[in-house]
């Protein structure tokens, strides 16, 4: 993925693919997996019993498992297109997704007579630890067991046919719980949807991705009664976490890199030392103006100087030569031919 490496919906690209499917695909995957129908056995969206609607669990599991942080990688980093193509497959994701909650939560009442729900809410609490620990990193969830599988050994440990009789009898309040949750995970969505170009400058995926974890890993507590059912405790950590996601330096980056490179400044990086047309050529005296001694190609040569004259003496800063001191073949007296001890190899000929 582009933008988060979500180990969850990583996974599950490999297998389906990207944009509108793999939506499908993570928001499905509770329904598939047994996750959601465990959790509405254990009584997560409901209170009194089941004979009233928890209005905290709906929250809690639409926002936790049908939404979450896998939702939200997915929506940012995979789904092309305007808004209203996003929105659009969303919408139909939410079209399948919805409908098949609520009729597993109509067959719940049915198998929950063939089940012990002492011991299955144990395996419940147990799965969602699971996905939580395998959403926070990828290196611990490969070494805990499928959540199917987790769920599969719960209905074995707890499975009691003595004396059941299969009555199919949905509960309305139920089944509309389950169908407000999964409502809720497509209403996040289609939010995400809706904002992404905002949210991709403005929300860290990784922070978030954990902190949701830990959301979801606090959602078992209530299962388990260590928490109390009516204080939205996973809830508030997802609060926070949504919150301290906010990244508004990263959308500052992101523009900065997309900016264009105009290259040096001139005003700051000339230096009319060093500047390439300031360059002495090699046998001109320091401080020369190059184009009095460097040409197209290279130095122009001077006119050879007629026997008895030493006009290349002066041009070395040297006083001339008395006439007594050039003999006829117009060397010096002292039979050094270039006028000095010691004979420069950088100099011109010439000279």
């Amino acid at each position: 993925m582009s933008t988060s490496r979500h180990p969850v919906a990583l996974r599950l690209e490999r297998q389906v693919g990207r944009g509108t499917r793999l939506l499908g695909t993570v928001m499905a995957l509770p329904l598939v997996d047994g996750i959601f129908p465990a959790l509405v056995l254990a009584g997560a969206l409901t209170a009194a019993g089941g004979s009233a609607l928890s209005i905290t669990g709906v929250l809690e599991v639409g926002l936790l498992v049908f939404g979450g942080s896998a939702t939200l990688a997915v929506v940012l980093a995979e789904m092309k297109g305007s808004r209203r193509q996003r929105a659009a497959g969303v919408l139909a994701v939410g079209a399948l997704v919805v409908p098949l909650a609520a009729l597993e939560a109509a067959l719940a009442p049915t198998l929950e007579q063939l089940l012990a729900m002492a011991v299955f809410e144990r395996f419940a609490a147990l799965v969602i630890f699971a996905i939580a620990a395998k959403t926070a990193s990828s290196t611990v969830g490969e070494w805990i067991p499928r959540p199917g599988a987790i769920i599969g050994l719960g209905l074995v440990a707890s499975l009691d046919v003595s004396g059941v009789e299969l009555v199919v009898d949905p509960n309305p309040t139920l089944v509309g719980a389950a169908a407000a949750a999964a409502g809720v995970g497509v209403l996040f969505a289609l939010v995400v949807a809706l904002a992404g170009p905002t949210l991709r400058g403005l929300v860290d995926l990784d922070r978030f991705r954990f902190g949701s974890a830990v959301a979801l890993g606090i959602l078992p507590l209530t299962l388990l009664g260590v928490v109390p059912s009516d204080r939205p405790l996973a809830l508030a950590v997802l609060g926070v976490t949504c919150l301290l996601s906010l990244d508004p330096d990263s959308e500052e980056e992101a523009t900065d890199a997309a900016a264009p490179d105009r290259g040096p400044d001139p005003d700051l990086d000339s230096d009319p030392r060093t500047d390439s047309g300031s360059e002495s050529v090699p046998g001109s005296p320091a401080g020369a103006d190059p184009a009095e001694s460097e040409t197209g190609a290279g130095p122009e040569p001077e006119p050879t100087p007629a026997p008895g004259t030493a006009s290349a003496a002066g041009v070395c800063g040297a006083e001339p030569p008395t006439p007594e001191a050039v003999d006829e073949s117009g060397t010096l007296a002292d039979g050094d031919e270039d006028g000095e001890t010691g004979r420069d190899p950088e100099r011109v000929p010439w000279l």
